[in-house]
């Protein structure tokens, strides 16, 4: 997710926190700075901006992201996303989101097609690679 030098880092942060504590498990007073990398980078037009970046590769904290993705989702953002996920998966099995940022930093979820938006990306992985069986895993997390 990028900061723009427009926007206060500090609730950009808080935004992707709220991802991440409820992926996790930690409480509000945890510290994910071991959780997130920070890159400084130049905007299109040279402005400064900040890319924060996470990863979360623990399978029960994925299914956690995943289950607090689902369940706090408003049931039009849930139709529209079950409505979608033929187009959000791609053929390396990716399962592609976006979220409100100004929501998330509130303590919302908000599917976003704005390209300034906290992307997530769920990996999904079948052996062999099966888009199908990937498909299928999808719509049992997030359907």
């Amino acid at each position: 997710m990028i900061a723009h030098s427009t926007e206060d880092l500090s609730r950009v942060r808080g935004a992707l926190d709220f991802f991440l504590r409820n992926a996790t498990g930690m409480s509000d007073d945890d510290v994910t700075d071991e959780l997130v990398d920070v890159t400084d980078i130049e905007g299109h037009y040279g402005n400064p901006s900040v890319m924060l970046s996470s990863q979360i590769s623990r399978k029960s904290d994925s299914v956690k992201l995943a289950r607090f993705i689902r369940e706090n989702m408003s049931p039009e953002d849930v139709e529209d996303l079950r409505s979608e996920m033929p187009d959000r998966l791609d053929d390396d099995q990716l399962f592609h989101m976006r979220f409100d940022k100004q929501a998330a930093f509130l303590g919302k979820l908000v599917l976003s097609s704005s390209s300034d938006a906290i992307t997530v990306k769920v990996k999904i992985a079948t052996y062999p690679k099966n888009r199908l069986q990937a498909g299928l895993i999808v719509e049992e997390l997030f359907g």
